[in-house]
């Protein structure tokens, strides 16, 4: 078994693939890589990770099974998965949202005649 799993990081500039420790957290693992997953705000003041502050969210493909309650509510009501109650076990893509304030993520607008 390989020690490493691709991630497929998907930003408003574009898409990379990194590779990922087999167990580590998809948090960290993006913050290793200089990925943002915090907002403005909670770049500084943030849980570390331990799925209280919920600043942290990503869209994730295939989103694996949640083992925090936040991501069970996540999965049940479609919005965004804690990036640091992921462990990475397969390969995936994931979707780094803009946030602004805290952790918040704006809602998405319809613009024009669409």
């Amino acid at each position: 078994m390989n020690k490493t799993v691709d991630v497929t990081v998907r930003t408003g500039d574009g898409e990379e693939t990194i590779a990922v420790e087999r167990g580590q957290t998809l948090r960290d693992a993006l913050l290793a890589h200089d990925f943002p997953v915090y907002g403005t705000v909670s770049r500084h003041a943030n849980c570390g990770g331990r799925g209280v502050c919920a600043t942290c969210t990503v869209e994730v493909d295939p989103a694996p099974e949640p083992t925090h309650w936040h991501d069970a509510a996540a999965v049940r009501f479609g919005y965004p998965r804690l990036s640091c109650q992921i462990t990475v076990d397969e390969p995936l893509t994931v979707k780094l949202l803009d946030k602004y304030v805290w952790g918040q993520v704006l809602p998405r607008r319809v613009s024009g005649g669409e």
